[in-house]
């Protein structure tokens, strides 16, 4: 993954946090500083030797800690950049090497060295944990060209190549699976420890796991294009967009820095004019101190690190923010609207019932043969629901065979079996040939595909798209965390719309609506000035998405076009994992916040005690490093907690 140095601190004028200095630090360094601080202090104080004897040692030591910082500083200067860490801390240590406080100068250098080989490792740590949970692409793709194996880097690789897959091996690039069926470990895109059954001629992704037999897959996206390389791009993209919270700290460092500057040089000088017993070293000192406890460090490097641990936090459990800024902007969300069709519902027809005319009822399973045997000649989604709600129930594909089968559009199936005619379709097609069926039948909300032999009505389907079985824990979660306003939109039926609603506890639908329709909905919300949030997973969502504050999209494996616009993307089919989601931006923020507090709270009040002289420069290290310490490892405890849905 790329790194971006800006995820760790933006403005390298307000904060010494900068990745440069990791290029020119190791441990070795602040070891021997230490080793040559402790010499100092026994030929000082033990030994009792003249002032050069000692001075060596705890040069030495000072400028094997604060070799790298003293030229950062001159670097800042000569960009005419005076308010920084660098220069801080440099003005801070030499002017207590100048009024013979030795010892402090080289230990507050040491410490604060210390301080920012942990800080680095911190960010690493975070930066490096998202990148073992999304850097998963697979190195090779082994393809079979003309029955012999040819091993290649995925990105040569060229649509409609076939792949091998072996057991354990991850899918290099998507592709339809070629040879019987598999099962597949998603957690790389998903978030889920489940394994995924996949059928012949279903989509397989790039990062998934071959867990049971070897696989044949065509390539159908390049390796550009692949789900994996959509969602590297978007973490990478991520980090970089800053949260408010965030964007404030950085502009408020960049005040606040001169702003303590200028104090500081205050309290060395203006005591001269009042206090009666001026002393220029006295005061120079509670000048450096005040110095060292008002570096910014701890904000600047803290909260960015905190919006990028809660974005990790969210790869871990399958979830893409696109930015910071949405983490934040979802603990706002007070209305959330929902599209219906592979959103709260799996998107995929299913066969609910399955009925007979009562004096056929002992022929219910030939008649079920013989609907499962026109249907297998069509291409439809609804008859692809009844062929394999037919072999649920045991019959065979190709158990019979009919003379004539044909596809009227429209209306359904007519195929001929001799001197027998079968009329297979909706309400429209019987009444075409004039066949008599219940009237109670096209009362029915759900689709009804009816069956009609020679001219008779005898049997017929309840076809429906089945509601997620986590949508209803979605919408009552959302409830219980004050989130009211909830509304579902759809292209659907009105009627089937309000169905679903009710089922699942929603007081607002509207159905029969074209994606303009959806846009003036939410545009209309809007206007209430709530930031809002729309979860969709079509391509007919891709507008609404792209308007709302928030736009959730459903499921790595749903349209292109509504991943792309969205500012959050659901790796996996549970709509539920938006609560995941939402419980992770609210860490996010109570971890900001935290630092944010701990941060000026001890800054604020170590700078009024160095002020009056009542702090050391230990208690300003203490201030400076130990609180920026503090701060990043609260921010990185959201990296290791489990989010429950």
């Amino acid at each position: 993954m790329k790194q971006n140095p800006n995820t760790q601190c933006n403005n390298a004028s307000s904060c010494g946090c900068n990745a440069s200095t990791t290029e020119s630090t190791s441990y070795w360094k602040g070891i021997c500083a230490a080793l040559f601080l402790c010499i100092g202090l026994i030929l000082q104080y033990k030994v009792q030797t003249p002032l050069l004897y000692f001075l060596v040692p705890y040069l030495i030591g000072y400028l094997f800690v604060g070799l790298t910082v003293l030229n950062e500083a001159w670097k800042a200067i000569l960009k005419a950049d005076f308010f920084n860490e660098f220069t801080l801390m440099s003005v801070a240590t030499i002017g207590a090497i100048a009024i013979g406080e030795y010892p402090e100068a080289v230990a507050v250098m040491l410490f604060y060295y210390v301080g920012e080989l942990f800080q680095h490792h911190a960010v690493d740590r975070a930066r490096a944990n998202i990148q073992e949970l999304l850097d998963v692409r697979s190195l090779v793709a082994t393809v079979k060209r003309d029955e012999e194996f040819v091993e290649m880097e995925p990105s040569e690789v060229k649509i409609g190549d076939v792949l091998v897959v072996r057991v354990g091996e991850r899918v290099p690039l998507d592709g339809e699976l070629l040879m019987g069926g598999g099962s597949f470990d998603t957690s790389a895109l998903t978030g889920e420890s489940v394994p995924r059954s996949i059928a012949l001629g279903e989509e397989v992704l790039a990062g998934m796991i071959n867990l049971d037999r070897v696989i044949e897959l065509r390539v159908t996206k390049s390796y550009t294009d692949s789900s994996l390389s959509k969602i590297l791009h978007l973490v990478e993209e991520a980090t970089s967009r800053k949260a408010k919270t965030e964007l404030f700290i950085r502009r408020f460092a960049k005040v606040y820095t001169p702003i303590v500057f200028f104090l500081a040089v205050a309290i060395v000088l203006l005591p001269w004019f009042f206090v009666a017993d001026y002393q220029f070293a006295n005061w120079l000192y509670r000048g450096l101190v005040f110095l060292v406890i008002s570096c910014p460090c701890a904000l600047v490097i803290s909260i960015p690190l905190g919006f990028y641990g809660g974005i990790g936090a969210a790869s871990r459990h399958g979830i893409l923010f696109k930015g910071a800024n949405y983490l934040e902007l979802l603990t706002k969300i007070k209305s959330i609207g929902f599209d219906k069709t592979g959103t709260l519902t799996q998107g995929v027809f299913k066969v609910k019932q399955f009925a007979t005319v009562e004096s056929r009822v002992k022929d219910k399973d030939n008649l079920l043969a013989t609907i499962v045997a026109i249907e297998v000649n069509s291409t439809h989604p609804i008859a692809k629901a009844i062929v394999q709600y037919g072999q649920e129930q045991g019959v065979e594909k190709n158990s019979l065979s009919f003379s004539t089968v044909k596809e009227l559009p429209g209306y359904g199936m007519l195929a001929k079996n001799g001197e027998v005619t079968y009329l297979l379709g909706n309400a429209k097609l019987l009444e075409k040939y004039n066949v008599s069926y219940p009237s109670s039948l096209t009362e029915n909300v759900e689709t009804t595909i009816l069956l009609a032999e020679n001219g008779k009505f005898v049997a017929h389907l309840v076809i429906a798209d089945v509601i997620r079985s986590d949508a209803k824990h979605l919408i009552d979660n959302l409830r219980k965390k004050g989130i009211l306003n909830i509304a579902l939109l759809s292209g659907d039926q009105t009627t089937i719309v309000e169905r679903t609603a009710k089922e699942l506890g929603i007081n607002h639908y509207y159905g029969n609506l074209l994606p303009e329709q959806k846009v003036e909905l939410v545009k209309e919300a809007k206007r209430k000035g709530e930031p809002l949030c729309f979860v969709g997973d079509g391509v007919n969502d891709a507008p609404v998405l792209a308007l709302s504050d928030v736009g959730v999209a459903m499921g790595g494996m749903g349209s292109d076009a509504a991943i792309e616009v969205a500012d959050v993307v659901i790796q996996s089919d549970q709509p539920s994992r938006l609560i995941t989601a939402i419980n992770i931006a609210n860490k996010t923020k109570q971890i900001v916040y935290q630092n944010i507090a701990l941060a000026f709270g001890v800054k604020a009040i170590v700078l009024i005690l160095g002020g009056f002289g009542l702090a050391t420069m230990w208690e300003a290290v203490f201030a400076d490093v130990g609180v920026a310490l503090l701060a990043i490892l609260n921010a990185v405890r959201i990296l290791t907690k489990r989010f429950s849905v």
